[in-house]
């Protein structure tokens, strides 16, 4: 997208008919939902994964600790942990999958998506979603059947708020004639990626978002997805996905299906991966949760011989 051309996260990531990588914190394997979070080693492995070429760390926003979800991600807010991230790393592009829209007020969410991007040098990517937890609506005080509209009132408050000064806003949440948010992103806009559908058409994703981020799907359906997808839209947008990985010592060992993903070696690992690039997958984010090796060792193996075949772009 030639508007981000200029944005580093969007840049070391994305370019038409290429796919990179990415990670997401927690950087761990884990029991049951909550994971260790040490500080020292999740920052240790950040700086590794920039050196050793990953395009992207992504965290989660999880609101509350549902007993039957099954995960918490990286336990801390997300735009908080991204900041902490970003004094600690250079160059990788920072990634949120995902905020959730509809128990955030858009001005908050505009401001502290606009500080991350300003204070990390413009390396935010900003995914956004409308929840799926049944638990954390009523906390929230959020009726989930206004979860759609609440979304797409967020994406078009954020939007203004970036890119005008002084803007007149007049939404359901929002009552805004005199003020301004600041800072406003450099760029005066911050690459937007829809997560799943949230409540919207294809076709309101295709207009409205900088991107797609899906969900690990067949390679048939991914690639009719997208192609359909890129069908609605004149300009290139990227299209990212998760992909949950249990990498084996044996590199040629076949793949076994687990959690949103698979048990296997590095040979298939590859061969999954160029098949996904050439259905127009541009992004993949590893998830390790369910891994059975040392995270360190898993990390350098895709490092050595991995990344090579998908590294960061420039």
């Amino acid at each position: 997208m030639e508007k981000f051309k200029n944005h580093k996260g969007y840049s070391r990531m994305y370019q038409e008919n290429k796919l990179t990588l990415g990670l997401f914190f927690p950087i761990e394997s884990y029991m049951g939902d909550v994971p260790e979070m040490n500080i020292e080693k999740q920052m240790k492995l950040a700086k590794r994964a920039e050196e050793l070429n990953f395009a992207s760390l992504f965290v989660r926003d999880v609101p509350l600790r549902d007993p039957n979800f099954g995960d918490v991600g990286q336990m801390y807010d997300p735009f908080t942990y991204l900041g902490f991230v970003a004094a600690h790393t250079e160059k990788i592009a920072l990634g949120t999958g995902s905020i959730i829209l509809t128990l955030r007020h858009p001005l908050h969410v505009a401001k502290a998506a606009a500080s991350v991007d300003r204070l990390s040098g413009e390396r935010l990517i900003l995914g956004v979603a409308t929840g799926d937890r049944p638990i954390e609506f009523p906390a929230f005080a959020v009726n989930p059947e206004d979860r759609s509209e609440l979304f797409r009132e967020s994406v078009a408050v954020m939007r203004k708020a970036w890119n005008e000064h002084f803007p007149v806003i007049d939404s359901a949440r929002v009552h805004m004639t005199n003020g301004d948010l600041l800072p406003k992103p450099k760029l005066a806009d911050i690459p937007l990626m829809v997560t799943g559908h949230s409540g919207q058409s294809p076709e309101w994703i295709a207009e409205h978002s900088d991107g797609w981020i899906y969900y690990p799907r067949g390679l048939k359906f991914q690639k009719a997805l997208i192609d359909h997808w890129r069908s609605l839209t004149e300009e290139f947008k990227p299209f990212t996905q998760s992909l949950y990985i249990d990498l084996t010592e044996d590199p040629n060992h076949v793949p076994i299906p687990i959690h949103l993903g698979f048990r296997t070696g590095r040979n298939f690992v590859i061969e999954f991966l160029a098949a996904l690039q050439d259905a127009g997958v541009n992004h993949v984010i590893i998830n390790l949760k369910y891994g059975q090796r040392p995270v360190e060792e898993v990390i350098e193996e895709l490092g050595e011989f991995v990344l090579p075949h998908f590294p960061a772009l420039s």
